[in-house]
């Protein structure tokens, strides 16, 4: 796993070990940010249940001003340090042990990326909690396994794409009146 292109792109990442742990695949990744690589600049981003931070990490390492970081688990946290440090990040970013939900009760997000252990409808709870944090104009980003319901809506965010990728779905939720949804 590494980082894909920007300020820390080619530098390796470490992430928990065990059959619980699923990063997200470079191709999926990539992908990912593809969909948003010209929203990215001077965002404010959240990684909601970060695991090893991968995904806050590429959109600070592309431009994103900053990003909060946020896991329930104290060994995914220190994984995240880490991972922050050895990419010359950490200045850009918060690091949260906390209950994800918790977490983003600041709000002010620009962009949300949203990857939670699959099968525990954690994702359908944590769109709609995100939705509400959100700054005008943002973008939600979810990953599932492939097939799994998602909401249509989220508060004023309406489902605007979904991509498959092999068994991962990913989809996108925008401001239904932004986009002429």
């Amino acid at each position: 796993m590494r980082v894909i292109t920007g300020t820390a792109g080619g530098r390796k990442l470490i992430t928990l070990e065990g059959e619980d742990v699923r990063p997200t695949t470079d191709r999926v990744k990539e992908a990912m940010f593809s969909i948003i690589q010209f929203e990215l600049e001077g965002r404010r981003v959240l990684d909601m249940f970060a695991g090893s931070g991968q995904l806050g990490i590429e959109a600070l390492s592309r431009g994103a001003e900053s990003a909060l970081f946020a896991d329930a688990d104290s060994r995914a946290v220190e994984i995240v340090k880490k991972n922050l440090a050895s990419c010359g990040l950490k200045d850009r970013a918060v690091v949260v042990n906390t209950d994800s939900f918790a977490a983003i009760a600041s709000g002010g997000f620009d962009i949300a990326f949203l990857d939670p252990p699959y099968g525990k409808g954690i994702l359908q709870r944590a769109v709609l909690a995100v939705a509400d944090k959100m700054n005008p104009g943002g973008v939600i980003i979810c990953e599932s396994p492939y097939g799994e319901e998602m909401p249509e809506n989220a508060g004023r965010f309406s489902k605007y794409r979904t991509y498959k990728y092999g068994k991962t779905e990913v989809t996108v939720y925008r401001e239904s009146e932004a986009e002429g949804i």
